[in-house]
Protein backbone atom coordinates (compact mmCIF):
# COMPACT_ATOMS: atom_id res chain seq x y z
CA UNK A 1 0.00 0.00 0.00
CA UNK A 2 1.41 3.39 -0.97
CA UNK A 3 0.37 6.85 0.22
CA UNK A 4 -2.09 7.43 -2.64
CA UNK A 5 -3.98 4.25 -1.88
CA UNK A 6 -3.98 5.04 1.84
CA UNK A 7 -5.44 8.49 1.18
CA UNK A 8 -8.05 7.07 -1.17
CA UNK A 9 -9.11 4.50 1.42
CA UNK A 10 -9.22 7.20 4.09
CA UNK A 11 -11.52 9.25 1.86
CA UNK A 12 -13.87 6.30 1.38
CA UNK A 13 -13.76 5.54 5.09
CA UNK A 14 -14.64 9.09 6.09
CA UNK A 15 -17.44 9.25 3.53
CA UNK A 16 -19.00 6.00 4.72
CA UNK A 17 -18.29 6.86 8.34
CA UNK A 18 -20.15 10.16 8.01
CA UNK A 19 -23.29 8.29 6.94
CA UNK A 20 -22.83 5.70 9.68
CA UNK A 21 -22.46 8.55 12.18
CA UNK A 22 -25.82 10.02 11.18
CA UNK A 23 -27.52 6.65 11.54
CA UNK A 24 -25.79 6.05 14.87
CA UNK A 25 -27.08 9.38 16.18
CA UNK A 26 -30.60 8.48 15.07
CA UNK A 27 -30.39 5.09 16.77
CA UNK A 28 -29.13 6.65 20.02
CA UNK A 29 -31.90 9.25 19.90
CA UNK A 30 -34.68 6.70 19.40
CA UNK A 31 -33.35 4.34 22.05
CA UNK A 32 -32.79 7.08 24.62
CA UNK A 33 -36.30 8.46 24.22
CA UNK A 34 -38.37 5.31 23.61
CA UNK A 35 -36.08 2.36 24.60
CA UNK A 36 -36.58 0.95 21.08
CA UNK A 37 -33.54 -0.56 19.36
CA UNK A 38 -34.66 0.74 16.00
CA UNK A 39 -33.76 -2.06 13.61
CA UNK A 40 -35.77 -0.54 10.68
CA UNK A 41 -33.62 2.61 10.68
CA UNK A 42 -31.68 1.33 7.67
CA UNK A 43 -34.87 0.83 5.66
CA UNK A 44 -35.39 4.58 5.57
CA UNK A 45 -32.01 4.84 3.85
CA UNK A 46 -33.23 2.57 1.07
CA UNK A 47 -36.71 4.11 0.93
CA UNK A 48 -35.32 7.64 0.67
CA UNK A 49 -32.88 6.79 -2.11
CA UNK A 50 -35.28 4.62 -4.12
CA UNK A 51 -38.15 7.08 -3.77
CA UNK A 52 -35.94 9.85 -5.16
CA UNK A 53 -34.79 7.55 -7.98
CA UNK A 54 -38.41 6.74 -8.87
CA UNK A 55 -39.35 10.41 -8.99
CA UNK A 56 -36.39 11.19 -11.24
CA UNK A 57 -37.47 8.62 -13.84
CA UNK A 58 -41.10 9.75 -13.74
CA UNK A 59 -42.41 6.69 -11.92
CA UNK A 60 -44.86 6.94 -9.02
CA UNK A 61 -42.96 5.51 -6.02
CA UNK A 62 -44.62 2.84 -3.93
CA UNK A 63 -44.09 4.96 -0.84
CA UNK A 64 -47.09 7.03 -2.00
CA UNK A 65 -49.39 4.07 -1.40
CA UNK A 66 -47.60 3.12 1.80
CA UNK A 67 -48.06 6.65 3.14
CA UNK A 68 -51.76 6.64 2.24
CA UNK A 69 -52.36 3.23 3.85
CA UNK A 70 -50.35 4.04 6.98
CA UNK A 71 -52.14 7.37 7.33
CA UNK A 72 -55.54 5.71 6.97
CA UNK A 73 -54.67 3.12 9.64
CA UNK A 74 -53.40 5.84 12.00
CA UNK A 75 -56.60 7.84 11.45
CA UNK A 76 -58.75 4.83 12.27
CA UNK A 77 -56.78 4.11 15.43
CA UNK A 78 -56.81 7.75 16.56
CA UNK A 79 -60.51 8.30 15.86
CA UNK A 80 -61.46 5.08 17.61
CA UNK A 81 -59.33 6.02 20.62
CA UNK A 82 -60.75 9.56 20.75
CA UNK A 83 -64.30 8.26 20.68
CA UNK A 84 -63.53 5.74 23.40
CA UNK A 85 -61.94 8.41 25.62
CA UNK A 86 -64.69 10.90 24.71
CA UNK A 87 -62.25 13.50 23.37
CA UNK A 88 -63.73 14.26 19.93
CA UNK A 89 -61.82 17.54 19.73
CA UNK A 90 -58.69 15.67 18.64
CA UNK A 91 -60.37 14.02 15.67
CA UNK A 92 -60.09 16.92 13.14
CA UNK A 93 -56.36 17.32 13.75
CA UNK A 94 -55.79 13.58 13.43
CA UNK A 95 -57.73 13.42 10.16
CA UNK A 96 -55.90 16.46 8.77
CA UNK A 97 -52.47 14.93 9.48
CA UNK A 98 -53.15 11.26 8.77
CA UNK A 99 -55.47 11.65 5.77
CA UNK A 100 -55.21 15.21 4.50
CA UNK A 101 -51.43 15.38 4.36
CA UNK A 102 -50.90 12.03 2.52
CA UNK A 103 -53.60 12.97 0.01
CA UNK A 104 -51.95 16.35 -0.55
CA UNK A 105 -48.52 14.84 -1.16
CA UNK A 106 -49.94 12.06 -3.34
CA UNK A 107 -51.77 14.67 -5.39
CA UNK A 108 -48.58 16.67 -5.83
CA UNK A 109 -46.69 13.59 -7.06
CA UNK A 110 -49.51 12.68 -9.42
CA UNK A 111 -50.21 16.12 -10.89
CA UNK A 112 -46.65 17.38 -11.17
CA UNK A 113 -44.00 15.96 -13.46
CA UNK A 114 -41.17 15.27 -10.99
CA UNK A 115 -38.67 14.79 -13.84
CA UNK A 116 -38.96 18.45 -14.80
CA UNK A 117 -38.49 19.73 -11.27
CA UNK A 118 -35.16 20.96 -9.86
CA UNK A 119 -33.18 18.48 -7.80
CA UNK A 120 -33.89 20.37 -4.57
CA UNK A 121 -37.65 20.09 -5.14
CA UNK A 122 -37.32 16.39 -5.96
CA UNK A 123 -35.46 15.82 -2.69
CA UNK A 124 -38.06 17.77 -0.70
CA UNK A 125 -40.87 15.81 -2.36
CA UNK A 126 -39.16 12.49 -1.62
CA UNK A 127 -38.62 13.50 2.01
CA UNK A 128 -42.27 14.54 2.24
CA UNK A 129 -43.23 11.00 1.21
CA UNK A 130 -40.82 9.05 3.40
CA UNK A 131 -40.30 11.05 6.61
CA UNK A 132 -43.93 10.96 7.91
CA UNK A 133 -43.72 7.16 7.89
CA UNK A 134 -41.52 7.42 10.98
CA UNK A 135 -44.13 8.78 13.43
CA UNK A 136 -46.82 6.68 11.75
CA UNK A 137 -44.82 3.52 12.42
CA UNK A 138 -44.42 4.64 16.02
CA UNK A 139 -48.18 5.21 16.33
CA UNK A 140 -49.12 1.83 14.90
CA UNK A 141 -46.36 -0.46 16.17
CA UNK A 142 -44.74 1.02 19.27
CA UNK A 143 -47.06 3.50 20.99
CA UNK A 144 -49.62 0.84 22.04
CA UNK A 145 -46.85 -1.12 23.82
CA UNK A 146 -44.64 1.81 24.89
CA UNK A 147 -44.32 0.47 28.46
CA UNK A 148 -43.28 -3.03 27.38
CA UNK A 149 -39.81 -4.40 28.06
CA UNK A 150 -36.87 -3.65 25.81
CA UNK A 151 -36.93 -7.25 24.54
CA UNK A 152 -40.58 -6.99 23.44
CA UNK A 153 -39.88 -3.67 21.73
CA UNK A 154 -36.88 -5.25 19.97
CA UNK A 155 -39.02 -8.13 18.69
CA UNK A 156 -41.54 -5.62 17.32
CA UNK A 157 -38.73 -3.63 15.71
CA UNK A 158 -37.48 -6.77 13.95
CA UNK A 159 -41.02 -7.48 12.73
CA UNK A 160 -41.33 -3.93 11.37
CA UNK A 161 -37.95 -4.32 9.66
CA UNK A 162 -39.02 -7.54 7.92
CA UNK A 163 -42.29 -5.96 6.82
CA UNK A 164 -40.51 -2.90 5.40
CA UNK A 165 -37.98 -5.04 3.53
CA UNK A 166 -40.81 -7.04 1.97
CA UNK A 167 -42.70 -3.89 1.04
CA UNK A 168 -39.50 -2.42 -0.41
CA UNK A 169 -39.15 -5.43 -2.70
CA UNK A 170 -42.82 -5.06 -3.71
CA UNK A 171 -42.61 -1.31 -4.35
CA UNK A 172 -39.17 -0.96 -5.95
CA UNK A 173 -38.35 -4.43 -7.27
CA UNK A 174 -35.11 -6.36 -7.01
CA UNK A 175 -33.17 -4.09 -9.37
CA UNK A 176 -30.91 -1.49 -7.82
CA UNK A 177 -31.01 2.23 -8.56
CA UNK A 178 -28.53 5.06 -8.55
CA UNK A 179 -29.33 8.77 -8.75
CA UNK A 180 -27.35 11.56 -10.43
CA UNK A 181 -24.79 13.40 -8.31
CA UNK A 182 -25.92 16.60 -6.62
CA UNK A 183 -23.20 18.41 -8.55
CA UNK A 184 -20.40 17.48 -10.91
CA UNK A 185 -16.69 18.06 -10.58
CA UNK A 186 -14.52 17.93 -7.49
CA UNK A 187 -11.33 19.25 -6.00
CA UNK A 188 -7.74 18.13 -6.27
CA UNK A 189 -5.86 17.64 -3.00
CA UNK A 190 -2.29 16.76 -3.97
CA UNK A 191 -2.55 13.52 -5.93
CA UNK A 192 -5.99 12.77 -4.49
CA UNK A 193 -9.14 13.88 -6.30
CA UNK A 194 -12.19 14.34 -4.07
CA UNK A 195 -15.49 14.19 -5.95
CA UNK A 196 -18.16 16.82 -5.43
CA UNK A 197 -20.61 14.21 -4.13
CA UNK A 198 -18.13 13.17 -1.44
CA UNK A 199 -17.90 16.79 -0.37
CA UNK A 200 -21.70 16.94 -0.29
CA UNK A 201 -21.80 13.89 1.99
CA UNK A 202 -19.21 15.27 4.39
CA UNK A 203 -20.65 18.79 4.43
CA UNK A 204 -24.27 17.67 4.78
CA UNK A 205 -23.38 15.21 7.54
CA UNK A 206 -21.50 17.89 9.46
CA UNK A 207 -24.37 20.35 8.97
CA UNK A 208 -26.91 17.82 10.22
CA UNK A 209 -24.83 17.02 13.30
CA UNK A 210 -24.46 20.73 14.09
CA UNK A 211 -28.17 21.23 13.42
CA UNK A 212 -29.08 18.43 15.81
CA UNK A 213 -26.84 19.94 18.47
CA UNK A 214 -28.52 23.32 18.07
CA UNK A 215 -31.94 21.67 18.12
CA UNK A 216 -31.26 19.88 21.41
CA UNK A 217 -29.61 22.90 23.02
CA UNK A 218 -31.79 25.80 21.90
CA UNK A 219 -35.34 24.62 21.13
CA UNK A 220 -38.15 23.67 23.47
CA UNK A 221 -38.83 20.39 21.65
CA UNK A 222 -35.15 19.50 21.69
CA UNK A 223 -34.93 20.11 25.43
CA UNK A 224 -38.08 18.05 25.91
CA UNK A 225 -36.44 15.15 24.06
CA UNK A 226 -33.31 15.50 26.19
CA UNK A 227 -35.40 15.47 29.35
CA UNK A 228 -37.28 12.38 28.20
CA UNK A 229 -34.01 10.64 27.35
CA UNK A 230 -32.52 11.42 30.77
CA UNK A 231 -35.57 10.57 32.89
CA UNK A 232 -38.82 9.47 31.26
CA UNK A 233 -40.81 9.49 34.49
CA UNK A 234 -39.52 12.90 35.53
CA UNK A 235 -40.25 14.34 32.09
CA UNK A 236 -43.79 12.98 32.26
CA UNK A 237 -44.29 14.59 35.68
CA UNK A 238 -43.11 17.91 34.24
CA UNK A 239 -45.80 17.77 31.57
CA UNK A 240 -43.77 16.42 28.65
CA UNK A 241 -45.99 13.96 26.79
CA UNK A 242 -44.09 10.72 26.13
CA UNK A 243 -46.23 10.14 23.01
CA UNK A 244 -45.12 13.46 21.52
CA UNK A 245 -41.49 12.74 22.41
CA UNK A 246 -41.69 9.31 20.77
CA UNK A 247 -43.24 10.62 17.58
CA UNK A 248 -40.72 13.43 17.36
CA UNK A 249 -37.80 11.02 17.87
CA UNK A 250 -39.10 8.73 15.12
CA UNK A 251 -39.69 11.74 12.84
CA UNK A 252 -36.08 12.90 13.24
CA UNK A 253 -34.75 9.36 12.76
CA UNK A 254 -36.77 8.94 9.57
CA UNK A 255 -35.55 12.29 8.23
CA UNK A 256 -31.91 11.42 8.98
CA UNK A 257 -32.23 7.98 7.41
CA UNK A 258 -34.03 9.14 4.26
CA UNK A 259 -31.65 12.02 3.61
CA UNK A 260 -28.64 9.77 4.25
CA UNK A 261 -29.92 7.44 1.54
CA UNK A 262 -30.20 10.34 -0.90
CA UNK A 263 -26.63 11.37 -0.10
CA UNK A 264 -25.12 7.96 -0.89
CA UNK A 265 -27.38 7.06 -3.83
CA UNK A 266 -25.10 8.81 -6.37
CA UNK A 267 -22.07 6.98 -4.95
CA UNK A 268 -23.33 3.40 -4.73
CA UNK A 269 -26.21 1.39 -6.15
CA UNK A 270 -29.07 1.11 -3.67
CA UNK A 271 -31.25 -1.99 -3.50
CA UNK A 272 -34.42 -2.59 -1.52
CA UNK A 273 -32.44 -4.35 1.23
CA UNK A 274 -29.28 -2.21 1.19
CA UNK A 275 -30.34 -0.22 4.21
CA UNK A 276 -30.18 -3.12 6.64
CA UNK A 277 -26.41 -3.57 6.34
CA UNK A 278 -25.82 0.19 6.42
CA UNK A 279 -28.01 0.48 9.51
CA UNK A 280 -26.15 -2.35 11.22
CA UNK A 281 -22.85 -0.54 10.80
CA UNK A 282 -24.44 2.57 12.27
CA UNK A 283 -25.61 0.35 15.13
CA UNK A 284 -22.01 -0.76 15.78
CA UNK A 285 -21.08 2.91 16.16
CA UNK A 286 -24.04 3.47 18.48
CA UNK A 287 -22.95 0.53 20.64
CA UNK A 288 -19.52 2.10 21.02
CA UNK A 289 -21.34 5.06 22.56
CA UNK A 290 -23.32 2.74 24.80
CA UNK A 291 -26.55 3.85 23.09
CA UNK A 292 -26.47 6.95 25.29
CA UNK A 293 -23.59 9.19 24.16
CA UNK A 294 -23.99 11.12 20.90
CA UNK A 295 -20.31 12.18 20.53
CA UNK A 296 -19.03 8.67 21.25
CA UNK A 297 -21.58 7.18 18.83
CA UNK A 298 -20.49 9.56 16.06
CA UNK A 299 -16.80 8.89 16.75
CA UNK A 300 -17.41 5.15 16.83
CA UNK A 301 -19.27 5.28 13.51
CA UNK A 302 -16.41 7.20 11.87
CA UNK A 303 -14.01 4.58 13.20
CA UNK A 304 -16.21 1.86 11.71
CA UNK A 305 -16.03 3.56 8.32
CA UNK A 306 -12.24 3.80 8.47
CA UNK A 307 -11.83 0.17 9.55
CA UNK A 308 -14.21 -0.98 6.82
CA UNK A 309 -12.29 0.90 4.12
CA UNK A 310 -8.88 -0.46 5.07
CA UNK A 311 -10.28 -3.95 5.66
CA UNK A 312 -11.62 -3.95 2.09
CA UNK A 313 -8.02 -3.52 0.91
CA UNK A 314 -6.22 -5.94 3.23
CA UNK A 315 -8.92 -8.63 3.59
CA UNK A 316 -11.90 -7.85 1.39
CA UNK A 317 -13.46 -11.28 1.90
CA UNK A 318 -13.59 -10.68 5.67
CA UNK A 319 -14.49 -6.99 5.60
CA UNK A 320 -17.94 -7.42 7.16
CA UNK A 321 -16.63 -9.94 9.69
CA UNK A 322 -13.97 -7.50 10.87
CA UNK A 323 -16.45 -4.63 11.20
CA UNK A 324 -19.02 -6.57 13.17
CA UNK A 325 -16.41 -8.30 15.34
CA UNK A 326 -15.51 -4.85 16.67
CA UNK A 327 -18.65 -4.93 18.75
CA UNK A 328 -17.47 -7.89 20.87
CA UNK A 329 -14.63 -6.21 22.83
CA UNK A 330 -16.82 -3.15 23.36
CA UNK A 331 -19.62 -5.26 24.85
CA UNK A 332 -17.17 -7.19 27.03
CA UNK A 333 -15.60 -3.98 28.32
CA UNK A 334 -18.97 -2.41 29.07
CA UNK A 335 -20.23 -5.54 30.82
CA UNK A 336 -17.21 -5.40 33.13
CA UNK A 337 -17.31 -1.67 33.85
CA UNK A 338 -21.00 -0.73 33.79
CA UNK A 339 -23.17 -0.97 36.90
CA UNK A 340 -26.33 -3.00 36.27
CA UNK A 341 -29.60 -1.14 36.75
CA UNK A 342 -32.98 -2.77 36.61
CA UNK A 343 -35.17 -1.51 33.78
CA UNK A 344 -38.00 -0.30 36.00
CA UNK A 345 -35.61 1.82 38.08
Amino acid sequence: MNLDIALLLAQDGLTNGAIYALLALALVLVFAVTRVIYVPQGEFVAYGALTLASLQIGKTPGTVWLLLCAGALCAIVDVTGSLRRRTPGRIPRSIAWNLGYPLLVAGAVTLLDPRSLPLVVQIVLALALVVPLGPMIYRLAFQPVAEASVLVLLIIAVAVHLAMVGLGLLFFGAEGSRTPAFSDGGIQVGDLRVSAQTLWVLAASAALIVGLYQFFERTVYGKALRATAINRTGARLMGIAPVLAGKLAFLLAAAIGAFSGMLIAPITTIYYDTGFLVGLKGFVGAIVGGLVSYPLAAAGALFVGIVEAYSSFWASAFKEVIVFTMIIPVLIWRSLTTHHVEEDE
